[in-house]
């Protein structure tokens, strides 16, 4: 089965917007609504980990809603990446990982690269695309 992925969003650790990209094919958001939802998740996932009851908590990693589910994967620097996707959509933490290797591999080591600020990079733009796009199976088990 194809992993449907409708939204994905880069959050820098300051809780700043720095990558949006859209593959639903309806409900887009615009520049606004993508900056707001970003800073609203951030918000929600630094209170539950305060929140938690119990000790070691990092956050929300997983939201399902009736229509979508929404998955976070948080980087130890505090780069947050979440998705959204079709409810009950298998494997997502591992895509989550590829897409953080992804991140590591070709914005960090971009030398024109500044850190924290909003992603301008080709070749992430192209394999992002790629590993989304992907056959379900081969996308979410690795590359």
């Amino acid at each position: 089965m194809a992993a449907t992925v409708y939204n994905l969003f880069v959050i820098n650790k300051s809780g700043g917007l720095i990558f949006y990209k859209d593959y639903g094919t309806h409900g887009r958001l615009d520049t606004n609504d993508s900056l707001r939802l970003a800073s609203l998740w951030h918000s929600m996932h630094a209170i539950s980990s305060q929140l938690s009851p119990v000790g070691g908590c990092t956050g929300i990693e997983l939201l399902e809603a009736d229509t979508f589910d929404l998955h976070c994967f948080q980087s130890l620097t505090g780069t947050k990446i979440f998705v959204t996707t079709e409810s009950g959509t298998p494997g997502m933490e591992n895509m989550l990982r590829l897409i953080y290797e992804l991140y590591t591999d070709y914005v960090l080591k971009n030398p024109f690269y500044e850190v924290e600020m909003p992603i301008r990079c080709e070749l992430w733009d192209l394999n992002l695309a790629q590993l989304v796009r992907k056959d379900g199976k081969a996308g979410l088990t690795g590359r």
